[in-house]
């Protein structure tokens, strides 16, 4: 329901957009900011199906989901009771995270036509994976980083083998 419900978003904007003239919003976005967006419309769609799942109110807290009930307000900087939502391009669902954390981590692999010629010609942002799995701090290897850099950390090669275990759904 939470992936239809992107669908109708792209659907319904893109509708709009291309009836004004202008580009889709899958072409007008920078992939990153792109991720972003699903991800915390996958996020909000998947708590408002969810019995137990609420998104977490504290700004920018982890993980993005937390069980109803567990943290005052719905509410945690860096919890344990929950689930991370992250989406990406990459087949296979290997995504960069924040730092190494014992978590639920639930990923979203999606595919975009940026190369379709008309434009208008091509196909609608589609999810092709989704995977869920628990993961701790030894699933990762953490990524060296230069001075400006932030640092970040990737699941391994054993990490990304437990992922794609709990996979839910391959298109």
């Amino acid at each position: 329901m939470a992936m239809q419900d992107v669908y109708d978003f792209f659907f319904d904007v893109n509708e709009h957009l291309v009836r004004k003239g202008l580009a889709r919003l899958d072409d007008m976005l920078r992939p990153a900011i792109m991720s972003g967006v699903i991800s915390d419309m996958i996020t909000s769609s998947l708590a408002r199906h969810s019995r137990v799942l609420v998104e977490n109110r504290f700004f920018n807290g982890h993980p993005d989901l937390v069980v109803r009930g567990v943290y005052p307000n719905n509410s945690v900087g860096s919890g344990e009771e929950g689930v991370e939502i992250k989406t990406t391009r990459k087949p296979g669902g290997a995504v960069d995270t924040h730092g190494a954390r014992k978590q639920w981590m639930c990923v979203f692999v999606y595919r975009i036509d940026d190369q379709t010629e008309p434009a208008i010609d091509r196909l609608p942002m589609t999810f092709t994976e989704v995977y869920l799995a628990e993961v701790t701090t030894d699933d990762f290897r953490k990524n060296a980083r230069g001075e400006l850099g932030t640092r970040t950390a990737t699941l391994h090669k054993d990490g990304i083998a437990k992922l794609r275990s709990g996979w839910v759904y391959l298109l």
